[in-house]
């Protein structure tokens, strides 16, 4: 059997994270061969609910479960671990201007950035669930400056499924039959839903199949504003499907996604002529526990467009927090040069420095 890895979950008392947890425990996102340690964080007024929630997980018998550490701070639930699954962040309340968001999940993420910095494995792979997802994560990224900002992604995955879904839907086909569908841009009702590159069954152009005008009119704002769609048919946000899209992300992160594309929020280097250093949705394809743009697109008149103007609301997004982005991270992250990495994974078995709820390791 393989070694434990180490899985943090921040909000792990919330509704995407109930859906989630079981699913990682399960073996969904790392394979039924891979056991986990699982590194629940939540704010301290919710840590007799996380207990509840940790008091479940015990419940099912994960067999791939090892341990479960419930912990109120990040600098205790990060300690070694491999995969961050960043889903608490401050919601927008009444009355709260974006610019007052992005501001308050500045605080929040900034510590986290520093705490993955300081006491992560050096691998770490880290997705910003909770949003603004994107800014969030170039927050995050910027306050570790020892990590690698390729480590790091915002979850435009969500928007990627509903994107498969609705278009399989309006064809007639499952979404699994269509590839090439892909999300450019922020994760907010400026994204640009692109399926000019998707095949069905990996040979009939999807495009060709579907009216330009419903494509505009309604596909398009239909994806965009999807969220607020089922908020106001259920009365709550779309928790089911966000814990899915996660468990999607990094589930093809870490195996590869099988020369499938998929969209993941990650730092521009440039390409398609998106600025660089902030988190932008792109269309990739992983393998080897890595990931790469998807290079040589064309891309119409229309689409560009589009993706200037999902891109110029990240920019604006960058300005609302640059004053609380540490200036020595610019650099690094604009001009994408690397720090150094000992590309090692470091295994520890111990539950240190933790409320430690439930441990069944058999491999110490």
């Amino acid at each position: 059997m393989k070694q434990p890895v180490r899985i943090a979950v921040t909000g792990a008392a919330g509704n995407i994270s109930y859906s989630l947890l079981f699913k990682i425990a399960a073996g969904e996102m790392l394979g039924a061969d891979q056991p986990v340690i699982l590194q629940l964080v939540e704010i301290p007024q919710a840590m007799d609910k996380l207990r509840g929630v940790a008091m479940e997980l015990e419940d099912c018998a994960f067999p791939l479960v090892h341990g479960i550490s419930l912990h109120d701070n990040p600098f205790d639930g990060f300690r070694g671990i491999h995969y961050a699954m960043l889903v608490g962040a401050r919601p927008r309340s009444k009355g709260m201007e974006r610019a007052d968001l992005l501001e308050a999940n500045a605080v929040i993420f900034a510590e986290q950035g520093k705490a993955l910095n300081e006491v992560a494995n050096r691998d770490v792979k880290a997705l910003v669930v909770g949003n603004p997802a994107n800014t969030n994560c170039l927050i995050l990224s910027r306050n570790a400056p020892n990590l690698d900002p390729s480590q790091f992604c915002a979850m435009t995955r969500l928007d990627h499924n509903r994107a498969k879904g609705i278009l399989g839907n309006k064809l007639g086909v499952n979404p699994s039959d269509l590839d090439g569908v892909c999300v450019w841009g922020n994760h907010s009702p400026t994204m640009y839903p692109d399926v000019h590159h998707a095949t069905v069954l990996g040979e009939e152009s999807a495009i060709s199949q579907i009216d330009e005008k419903w494509y505009k009119e309604d596909y398009t704002p239909r994806i965009q504003k999807r969220g607020a769609e089922i908020i106001e048919w259920r009365g709550l946000s779309s928790a089911a499907s966000a814990a899915q899209a996660a468990l999607d992300h990094m589930h093809d992160w870490a195996l590869g996604s099988n020369g499938e594309v998929v969209s993941m929020g990650i730092i521009s280097d440039g390409s398609y002529g998106v600025a660089k250093g902030i988190y932008y949705s792109f269309p990739c394809v992983c393998e080897f526990g890595s990931y790469q743009i998807i290079q040589g697109l064309e891309i119409n008149e229309y689409g560009q467009s589009m993706m200037k103007k999902t891109e110029e609301e990240l920019l604006s997004e960058k300005a609302a927090v640059d004053h609380l982005l540490p200036a020595e991270t610019a650099e690094s992250r604009e001009n994408l040069r690397k720090s150094d990495r000992t590309g090692q994974t470091a295994y520890d078995n111990g539950l240190d420095k933790a409320d430690v709820y439930y441990k069944a390791d058999r491999i110490c």
